[in-house]
Parts: C-alpha cells; structure tokens; sequence
C-alpha cells in the first residue's frame, strides 16, 4: 500500500497545478473541486489534520508546486561539528533552514549559520542531497522537502545562541551522537555522513538513488 501523506502530497500538486493552468473557468471549478475533496480525505486520514493547517498546506503555493529545500550547514574545526540548541524543545541540531528566493544555496548555508550560531563559515563542498520523505525523518507537515548538506570551515572563533537558538558548541561525533537531537531537521546518519566526507580527500556527493527505471503509471 502507497504511503498516505504522498498520496496526499501528489492530489494537492495536480490540485494547484491545474488550478493554474487550467484553460477555461471550468477547469478551474474541477481542480478547485479537487482540492476539496482532498481536503476532506486527508482531514479523515491523517492524524492532527486541523483545517488551517490542511489550508495553509493546500494553498501555501501557486503555479506547479515543487519540493521545499531545507539546507544544512556541517562546519567542522579540530574534528568537530558545530551544532547548535534550539530553544523550541531544547534539542541540537546542523544550522540551516529554508532556501529563501534570491540565495544560492551556498549562500543560505552561511547566512542560517551566522544567525544561528553568530560566526561566518565558507562553503566547501556539498555532502548530500537528500529526500527526507525516502529517509527516516519524522514527518512534521505535508511538505514534500528535499535536505541540501554542506560541508564548511569556520571563519572566526566567538559562538553565541540567536534568535531560536540558546547556545552553539562544536562536538566530536561520539559526543554529538548521544545529544538530544532535532530529529525532524537532522538524524544520526546525517551526522555520520557529515564526518565521513569531512575525513575524505575526494568526496562523491551522497544522494537517493532510484529504486527502479521510471515508468509513468
């Protein structure tokens, strides 16, 4: 059986897609009817579905809906990351957040750190593309989001908590592995995989690889 959430996920693109290219008022009124009805189904299927949060998630894009892009800094010094605490739950996690319109991806890596932790880091290479759905992340919306990992080297030295963050702190692997960690923004492997490119001469970017050929059902 199909997970649930991406058959929910792929309803709410054909939904916003058509309501965009639709041709005629009439093509609007069938994909507008759509996204109702998938509204109503997911509001039975999937648990803590409130109405607002089904409307932001259904009316969140316009035009062809694509993945959201979460992007992860891993900045290493002396064999250790930087992680830092949020203050949302008290757990650590990789600096990052959303790709914003206008940032290279490279860019939102040294901008999240910054804000997150208060130190410039310069991009090195990128350790992974990842799909979190195909991963073991915890689902915590209906976003569809695939995870950029970079690796980066400090430049500066002073640490400080930010706005959503309380602290910020460099940890060996081991150290980072018993942590209580964000497990919706990074996992255990991430930060395995992290260090493994970090000890790497010539790293291959890590990403998801096809199951099978594509075929269109």
């Amino acid at each position: 059986m199909e997970d649930i959430d991406a058959l929910i996920q792929q309803l709410q693109a054909i939904a916003q897609s058509g309501k965009h290219y639709g041709k005629d008022i009439f093509d609007r009124e069938r994909y507008e009817q759509l996204e109702r009805v998938a509204k109503k189904l997911t509001s039975q299927l999937v648990d803590n579905a409130d109405w607002k949060n089904l409307s932001l998630f259904f009316d969140a894009d316009v035009g062809y809906v694509t993945p959201k892009v979460d992007v992860r800094a891993a900045t290493f010094k002396d064999d250790k990351i930087l992680l830092v605490k949020e203050k949302r739950g008290e757990v650590w996690s990789i600096p990052g957040g959303w790709a914003d319109p206008g940032f290279p991806p490279a860019e939102i890596a040294v901008k999240e750190t910054f804000e997150e932790a208060g130190i410039q880091v310069k991009p090195k290479r990128l350790i992974a593309v990842k799909d979190m759905q195909k991963n073991n992340y915890p689902k915590k919306n209906f976003a569809y989001i695939y995870k950029l990992l970079f690796e980066c080297a400090p430049d500066g030295d002073e640490l400080h908590g930010g706005v959503e963050t309380s602290d910020a702190e460099y940890f060996t692997l081991d150290e980072a592995l018993k942590l209580n960690l964000s497990l919706g923004r990074i996992l255990p492997d991430d930060l395995k995989l992290a260090f493994e490119c970090h000890h790497a001469n010539n790293w291959e970017t890590y990403f998801d690889k096809a199951n099978a050929p594509y075929s269109p059902e």
